[in-house]
């Protein structure tokens, strides 16, 4: 009969209904198409081993990969939720223990009744999902000692089974949420990856400019020595004015402030990158300014819809709402009976040699109903609460996706813009070259006055200064395209393909 039970509860618990609402992914609100058009359709697909190309920025991103402490805790945080669901997931499972209980004492002749034994107490069950175990509220056999008291003894060991039947569906629905959690906080540390390729690549694309910058002042910062000698020497020659000289002078200490300038911000850049990096970065890995090979590859864009499976923090965003859906099947669940079967089987006994004879066992079955009858608005409280958070979760999926289709927009912007830009900048430095190499053939010859080569020589150190700085800006526009489109999380710090959970 006790078989016959558990059978039938077993197969009613797998055939439970489920009151999870069928999930339906919000509509996409933004617009069907970038605002400009690629001339590619394929999806991008490109690891960021491949689209940063020089061989210093890849070992450092491999460096940051496994030493960066906010990607470290992400991953652990991985973990963490992972065992959460395994924690979840075995509550759907019967609980199975083992125990034995030992207990001697003494009453004395007044409260005993003068009794000299009792038969074989009965054994207390939990009735909160734990194993039964036997309480010892009554004890086998007894026996009067000198001063005349009882002294008892039981010994008594237990195999005990607690199973709550998921009838209406609520464990199946906490465990769903448990699993989707854990799938957003993979997603969430993928998105934390991509975030730190991205600061590590502009950072050192920084650092890259600035020793640029730095290397700049210095040159023009020489070139304006070499005037201030050649201005003193035509005042002493009574040629030139003492307020050529003070110019000059004056240009020689502004650039001098410049050049202080930038290299406290390679020193900043350093200290940033060492901080991303996780460790003290090499020298041999600093970046070669002076190189003029491309840094980074061309790439498609894709897709508007490709971003829904590139995009780590839509994914992680979406997993959240699909967990925040399954937490209403499981307060649904809660306005409906629960049922808990709780079983216990042992042997007990006054004496240990004979605790596993015959006649010693014993058993109990022991299946409880609770049904919520009257909780002050509990319930409703919680299917309320829970409805809301899959509102808040829509709300937030449908603003990472808003995000998403605004950063790919603007970097789309940047890449048509920029190469037009640093086009001009680049003939606009060419020019100025030009026009300070013949002022300062007039000026040694006397023929314009040292006002003409100062605008000159200031004019040039400036546009040079803005073609460094376009530059950067056009490498990180395209370093933030990359990462709008969920690019730098496809490989891990060796270069292994990153499969999804």
């Amino acid at each position: 009969m006790k078989k016959s039970l558990l059978s039938l509860a077993l197969l009613t618990s797998l055939s439970g209904c489920s009151m999870i609402p069928d999930y339906l992914r919000p509509y996409l609100p933004v617009d069907s198409t970038y605002v400009r058009e690629s001339e590619h359709s394929q999806p991008i697909d490109i690891a960021w081993r491949e689209f940063f190309r020089d061989p210093a920025l890849r070992q450092l991103i491999s460096r940051a990969l496994e030493n960066n402490r906010d990607l470290r805790a992400a991953a652990l945080n991985v973990e963490a939720y992972r065992e959460q669901f395994r924690v979840q997931r075995s509550e759907r499972f019967p609980q199975v223990s083992l125990n034995g209980v030992s207990s001697r004492r003494r009453l004395p002749a007044m409260t005993s009744g003068g009794s000299s034994g009792s038969g074989a107490g009965s054994g207390g069950s939990s009735d909160n999902g734990g194993s039964s175990s036997n309480s010892g509220s009554s004890y086998i056999g007894s026996g009067n000692n000198s001063s005349g008291g009882t002294i008892s003894s039981w010994y008594s060991v237990t195999l005990g089974l607690a199973w709550e039947m998921d009838m209406f569906g609520r464990l199946s629905s906490l465990e769903e949420q448990a699993l989707q959690t854990y799938f957003a906080s993979e997603s969430g540390r993928r998105s934390t990856q991509v975030s730190l390729v991205a600061s590590v690549a502009n950072t050192w694309l920084s650092w890259r400019a600035n020793l640029a910058q730095l290397q700049l002042a210095k040159d023009t910062l020489k070139a304006y020595e070499q005037t201030l000698t050649l201005t003193q020497a035509r005042l002493d020659a009574g040629v030139a004015s003492a307020m050529e000289v003070s110019q000059a002078r004056s240009s020689v200490e502004s650039t001098r402030a410049s050049m202080e300038r930038y290299s406290r911000e390679v020193e900043l850049d350093q200290n940033a990158l060492t901080l991303l990096v996780g460790q003290k970065i090499p020298a041999n890995l600093a970046p070669d300014w002076k190189a003029e090979k491309p840094l980074l590859a061309s790439f498609a864009v894709g897709i508007p819809s490709d971003l829904l499976l590139q995009r780590p923090d839509i994914v992680e965003a979406e997993q959240q709402l699909r967990g925040a859906n399954a937490n209403i099947g499981a307060a649904r669940a809660a306005f409906f009976p629960s049922i808990n079967l709780t079983s216990a089987a042992g042997t007990a006994s006054n004496e240990v040699s004979e605790l596993f004879k015959g006649g010693s066992g014993y058993w109990e079955f022991i299946p409880r109903i609770s049904i919520p009858i009257f909780t002050s608005g509990q319930l409703e409280a919680s299917l309320s609460y829970a409805k809301l958070s899959k509102d808040i979760r829509i709300a937030q999926y449908e603003k990472a996706i808003q995000t998403a289709f605004s950063e790919v927009n603007d970097g789309l912007a940047a890449r048509t813009t920029y190469v037009r830009q640093v086009q001009a900048r680049h003939d606009l430095v060419k020019a100025n070259q030009d026009y300070y190499s013949l002022a300062e053939r007039r000026y040694r010859a006397g023929v314009d006055n040292y006002l003409t080569l100062l605008d000159a020589q200031r004019e040039l150190y400036v546009v040079q200064q803005e073609l460094i700085t376009d530059r950067l800006d056009q490498q990180v526009s395209e370093v933030n395209l990359f990462k709008a489109l969920g690019g730098g999380w496809q490989q891990d710090a060796f270069g292994r393909p990153v499969v999804a959970p």
